[in-house]
């Protein structure tokens, strides 16, 4: 009987899609089936990890991106391509302010963070999107002005019309990309 019960459970789960929609149960993309995590319709956006270092080593992979805030006096956003990138286009910003009220003797255990997308992943993180056909959608506003009060390694997706760009804050200057 047990493994009948099993074999169903299996076969239903199958068949089950699941997101993760953060801030309400609609988000923002009309088409769900290609979205592993988004946000709600807000003023608001994600923000990156700061690390006081880099990370290196086989759990650092492509696609990580963070508030590099190892001088707490020229923070910039990064992105990893097999070479850490900077995305504030060389604008840094100073957050020391903002990493005093960070706890600082945490020990973290590298070795887990939060998958989403697969049961496991070789990849070390904070949050970690593991799956081949699913992507993130970043938080849209229509501009970065009414964002009342951005923090530091704050990345929103600005859609506007004639407009469409990714957005990153480093804590004093935003940095905008467009699709080329």
């Amino acid at each position: 009987m047990k493994k009948i019960y099993s074999t169903i459970c299996l076969v239903i789960a199958s068949f089950c899609f699941s997101q993760v929609i953060i801030g309400d149960n609609i988000g923002t993309a009309s088409n769900k089936t290609s979205v592993l995590l988004e946000f709600a319709s807000q003023n608001k956006g994600i923000i990156l990890p700061y690390n006081r270092t880099l990370p290196s080593g086989s759990g650092l992979v492509e696609g990580t991106i963070l508030l590099d805030a190892t001088d707490p006096l020229n923070a910039k956003v990064k992105y990893y391509n097999g070479t850490w990138q900077d995305l504030s286009s060389g604008n840094g910003a100073n957050v020391s302010s903002y990493l005093s009220i960070q706890p600082s003797t945490v020990v973290e255990d590298t070795t887990k963070g939060a998958i989403i997308g697969a049961p496991t992943s070789s990849a070390n993180g904070v949050l970690i999107l593991e799956s081949a056909t699913k992507a993130m959608v970043l938080p849209m506003v229509q501009t970065t002005d009414a964002i009342p009060d951005p923090a530091p390694g704050m990345m929103v997706y600005i859609n506007n019309p004639g407009g469409k760009r990714l957005a990153v804050f480093n804590g004093s200057k935003w940095t905008f990309w467009m699709p080329s």
